[in-house]
């Protein structure tokens, strides 16, 4: 039997394919969250799911309540079976002219409705494919209950279902809560009895359309056209094993909901109360423990934030403050997919450009490290996770930490601005400031963040990294303490500080002397005190793509094998067994064979641009001995993180 390498670009996963040969199937395949800014003609958008072939759904709405020309904001979805537009705020019936074309790899938007200039657009892209959603149109034919065939493969956990031609309610049945309750998308009003148990199989369900019901939620109606959007729930068929699942249907009173993986997109409203529908997702802002960017699918109204928080964990979400009880629709958050190119993951962008000007890293960002060359501003430290602003304006709400500081989390500059699906805006406090922007994205074996809430036990964390971490950067988001740092290259029992030049420090506490897993990392101590918020950055080897390691100095020149194929664009290098900054080099500002810049993430001070301590060389990258930065004392340790 051949061997099936897991990891990296010449591996199975890599190339899309499992040890059975069968395609593999990711989440971005099949679903995504992409936002827009409207240019009053023709967009085109590249969200990388095939439509055409396929078939699904694209959902598009106005993040505000009206458009530039005060017309109202709907929800428009479209499908590739019907030829026109729904709005699932209203009632009404199928709109003609679809005004999205070429499916192929996103969509093409046209006319007003969906992209009046400068006006933000959210959207959301479901491809149909079994275990995941699937998009079905009938005929009624006015019998009280009625079998609608559908091709998940698998028994649904929730259906959507649409008069197309008159006027009727969005008709929603939730089966993991009940199917017996019915709920209308378009509007707030409380649960509905149908009757009787609607009833489900791998193949096809059985709903009811009695007599006796408001003629707005019959979905049988002779001779009436219908849809039905059908979405699985638990059912795998996703990842290399092709046992992942992607999406889950279900209630929570308030409790965790553990889901098995971090949710990206969440549809939720209270099951027995009149209660908006909401609609969360990451890239509009999804914070842990704060409160959301939400759109509600009954309403044409502005995105506004959640009265409850939504709190997210690598394996579910908790959502607070929820009436009674609340049905939820999760869909997971990608990649899935092991990244084999660098540049979808990684990019580093120097600019001294004014505020507002737009930065392309061709990838959503999920963690940056805006890091000013002049000094005296120090480098900060935003992510999504934990909320960045994702509209053209400039607000004081992201929450900041500095490398070089041990002060707490704070929300009081504009840093952030217009995050969205390929890039970001010069925040106001940074234009015309010449900064270099270290941008990474979330991607399995490369990079993870996790945010957890101490218990002052030593305990677990659970992460999605899908590879042992070889460093964890974890720090108290609410009080002023150091940034603790693990690194494979020393004991479990030994910690650096991201703020200070020291040396290995020990403890056997932070880390509970434990090596991490592919699974799991423990924490105690200074990383894990009770009731203290907690943010952790964990990095780890992708063949090709990044290299944590370790090396011993020689005193001359040496290169450091990163097994890459075009050197490194990015190189953080720390002495362990002595005093030592956090030096950075980068593409950005040059790395050549000449002298490179480089800055300290320990300090304020201005980049260095006269001493060539590193050079390039296709598999990594040189370190050469020189006294400004001694990144090669002979037999001195070091750590390093490099990104090609």
């Amino acid at each position: 039997m051949p061997t099936i390498i897991t990891r990296g670009a010449g591996s199975a996963q890599g190339l899309g394919y499992a040890s059975s040969s069968a395609p593999v199937t990711y989440i971005e395949d099949v679903f995504s969250t992409y936002l827009y800014t409207g240019n009053g003609s023709t967009q085109t958008i590249t969200n990388g799911i095939d439509l055409s072939g396929k078939g699904g759904l694209v959902w598009i709405k106005n993040r505000a309540a009206t458009d530039g020309a005060g017309n109202t904001a709907n929800h428009i979805l479209m499908d590739t079976v019907l030829n026109g537009r729904l709005r699932s705020n209203t009632s009404g019936a199928l709109s003609a002219g679809k005004n999205i074309t070429d499916l192929s790899n996103g969509f093409t938007v046209t006319g007003s409705e969906l992209n009046y200039s400068a006006d933000n657009y959210a959207s959301w892209t479901f491809r149909e494919q079994p275990k995941f959603f699937d998009v079905v149109t009938y005929t009624g034919d006015g019998a009280d209950s009625r079998t609608i065939a559908h091709s998940l493969g698998s028994e649904p956990g929730f259906v959507i279902i649409k008069r197309t031609d008159s006027t009727s309610n969005w008709v929603a049945c939730n089966f993991q809560y009940s199917g017996n309750w019915i709920f209308n998308l378009n509007s707030t009003s409380a649960r509905i009895d149908s009757g009787s148990t609607w009833l489900t199989s791998s193949t096809n369900v059985t709903i009811w359309s009695y007599a006796f019901m408001d003629s707005a939620n019959r979905m049988n109606l002779s001779g009436a056209s219908y849809v039905a959007y059908f979405f699985a729930h638990n059912a795998g068929g996703f990842g290399l094993t092709g046992t992942d699942n992607v999406i889950s249907c279900g209630s929570t009173n308030g409790s965790k909901v553990t889901l098995g993986y971090e949710p990206q997109w969440i549809l939720y409203r209270s099951s027995n109360f009149t209660d908006d529908w909401q609609i969360v997702d990451n890239m509009r802002g999804l914070p842990v423990g704060a409160v959301a960017q939400v759109l509600k699918p009954n309403t044409s109204g502005a995105e506004t934030t959640t009265s409850n928080s939504i709190t997210l964990a690598a394996d579910g979400f908790t959502l607070g403050a929820i009436s009674g009880t609340a049905i939820y629709i999760a869909i997971r958050r990608g990649p899935m997919k092991v990244p084999t190119d660098a540049t979808k993951v990684f990019t580093p962008i120097y600019s001294a450009a004014a505020a507002n000007t737009v930065l392309t890293t061709s990838f959503p960002v999920d963690l940056q490290i805006p890091a000013y060359t002049g000094g005296t501003i120090g480098r900060f430290v935003v992510d999504r996770l934990r909320g960045v602003v994702t509209t053209a304006v400039d607000a004081a709400t992201s929450p900041w930490m500095k490398t070089n500081s041990t002060d707490a989390e704070t929300t009081g500059f504009n840093i952030t601005r217009a995050w969205d699906n390929t890039g970001y805006q010069i925040p106001q406090y940074l234009g015309g400031a010449t900064t270099v922007y270290f941008n990474f994205r979330r991607a399995p074996g490369f990079f993870d963040e996790v945010c957890y809430t101490g218990t002052g036990v030593a305990r677990t964390v659970t992460h999605n990294l899908a590879a042992v971490p070889e460093m964890m950067i974890v720090r108290s988001r609410d009080n002023v303490t150091n940034w603790n740092v693990y690194t494979s290259g020393a004991a479990p029992d030994k910690r650096l500080f991201l703020e200070t030049t020291s040396a290995l420090n020990t403890s056997a506490t932070v880390w509970n002397n434990t090596v991490p897993t592919s699974s799991v990392f423990s924490v105690g101590g200074s990383a894990n005190v009770s009731t203290w918020t907690f943010v952790a950055y964990l990095f780890a080897t992708v063949a090709g793509v990044s290299k944590v390691g370790s090396y011993t100095g020689t005193g001359t020149t040496q290169t450091i094998n990163c097994g890459f194929t075009a050197g490194s664009r990015f190189v953080l290098i720390k002495r362990t067994d002595s005093t030592g900054d956090w030096y950075v080099w980068d593409s950005a500002r040059g790395i050549v064979a000449g002298n490179d810049p480089h800055l300290s993430l320990n300090t304020t001070a201005a980049e260095v641009t006269t001493d060539d301590s590193v050079d390039t060389d296709s598999t990594g990258f040189v370190v050469n001995q020189v006294a400004a930065t001694n990144v090669n004392v002979t037999s001195a340790s070091y750590i390093f993180l490099a990104v090609s």
